[in-house]
């Protein structure tokens, strides 16, 4: 557990907005965000507030960290595909409450600089690729849930077809002028949705960039 009195008055503020698992409060207790935020705003860490990283990306505030990772329900599943690791301090998060987390992230010096936090943190379940994440990764397929960090219009076939069935794919989508975060379920090989909320992340880019 980090030992920290802004870590856990961060989770009692979430908590009020966001009632929380008593398993998502361990899994961010045992992460250390201000790891995962730039230098010069640190002192920000546990505000809940989403924060610039380079490469005009941002770090998803604790409260959409948390919202993302509880409507997972990540009980019983034992890998996660992230599409668009950032900071990587979503990907930290869901290491403490499954087995194996598999994230993508098309701009490398972004994914570089996240290695370097999981290695310096110790952790050793999540596993990193360098590519555009609307691919997937086949690798490793298929997945319990499979989660998307950045908007997209629609949802690639290859990822639905990575998704386990009885699996859950979680995405904010484009729908008109608004963003909204979508639950996909597929079942018997049939896959149905349900609205969640409003929400406001980067758009998903096609390619990769150095």
């Amino acid at each position: 557990m980090v030992n920290n009195f802004y870590l856990e008055k961060m989770i009692r503020e979430i908590d009020t907005k966001f009632p929380l698992t008593a398993q998502l409060k361990e899994a961010f207790l045992r992460v250390n965000r201000e790891s995962f935020v730039p230098s010069e705003f640190r002192h920000l860490s546990y505000t809940l507030d989403a924060l610039p990283l380079q490469e005009q990306q941002w770090i998803s505030s604790p409260l959409t960290v948390a919202k993302m990772t509880q409507y997972l329900e990540l009980e019983g599943a034992d890998s996660v595909l992230e599409i668009g690791c950032g900071s990587g301090y979503q990907a930290a998060i869901l290491s403490k409450m499954v087995r194996r987390v598999f994230t993508i992230e098309r701009i490398e010096p972004l994914l570089r600089e996240a290695k370097e936090r999981f290695r310096t943190l110790g952790i050793n379940n999540i596993f990193t690729r360098y590519d555009d994440g609307q691919r997937g990764w086949k690798d490793y397929a298929p997945y319990d849930r499979i989660l998307l960090s950045a908007t997209a219009k629609e949802i690639p076939q290859a990822l639905f077809e990575q998704l386990v069935d009885g699996g859950i794919l979680l995405a904010p989508i484009q729908m008109g002028d608004e963003q909204l975060i979508v639950r996909y379920y597929k079942r018997n090989g049939h896959i149905s949705y349900e609205k969640i909320e409003h929400c406001l992340f980067v758009p998903i880019l096609d390619g990769t960039q150095h």
